[in-house]
């Protein structure tokens, strides 16, 4: 079995239904919608529309063990991650290379850098020498409120304040834009992109 960091749900059906009222549904974190799911979304209507060609890395595993039990039925028993994974998300708009992660907390206040990891870092400031842009989309569960934060201001602040053990909510306002989270893209994180490629 393939293990993933945020675990998996209990898709039981004898779970009783929540008793949550409809029109609460509809706010971002309440809808049993993940925020990887968001994006995915925001990047097929980008796609179908001839916005941008932007795709979520595959990452690699090495397979171990297989198990058949029916000869037209294999079920992956154990498996491994061949490599660290870069950024979640890489692509093309407007001639530009695109190459940016994807994080969400329950925190209120700052951002855990438990979340980002030294490699990733090294590889966003790869990709800046080269021209390219990156950056992180940080959402807040808890606040329903999304930041595209500059992969510049992400690697300045790792390496200026190692210490630290989460990003203070107020530097992501400063040095971040916040995103205004729509129906249809639902994560219109493009128009941030435009304002950056201006700059």
């Amino acid at each position: 079995m393939i293990k993933y960091p945020q675990g998996t749900k209990n898709l039981s059906p004898n779970k009783p239904k929540s008793s949550t009222p409809e029109k609460n549904k509809v706010q971002f974190g309440k809808r049993g919608m993940n925020f990887e799911f968001e994006i995915n979304a925001t990047n097929d209507y980008y796609l179908a529309h001839g916005v941008a060609v932007i795709h979520k890395k595959p990452t690699p595993i090495q397979i171990v063990k297989v198990d058949y039990p029916m000869r037209s039925r294999a079920k992956i028993t154990e498996a491994y991650f061949k490599q660290a994974s870069t950024t979640d998300y890489s692509g093309v708009y407007q001639g530009k290379y695109i190459d940016f992660e994807a994080k969400e907390t329950q925190q209120k206040t700052s951002f855990p850098m438990k979340n980002f990891h030294e490699h990733q870092i090294i590889h966003m400031e790869k990709v800046l020498e080269q021209g390219g842009i990156a950056f992180v989309l940080l959402h807040f569960t808890a606040l329903e409120q999304t930041y595209l934060l500059p992969a510049s201001d992400l690697i300045d602040f790792y390496h200026q304040k190692k210490g630290l053990k989460s990003i203070p909510l107020d530097y992501i306002k400063e040095m971040g834009h916040e995103i205004m989270l729509g129906k249809i893209p639902r994560v219109p994180y493009l128009d941030i992109v435009n304002k950056l490629m201006l700059r």
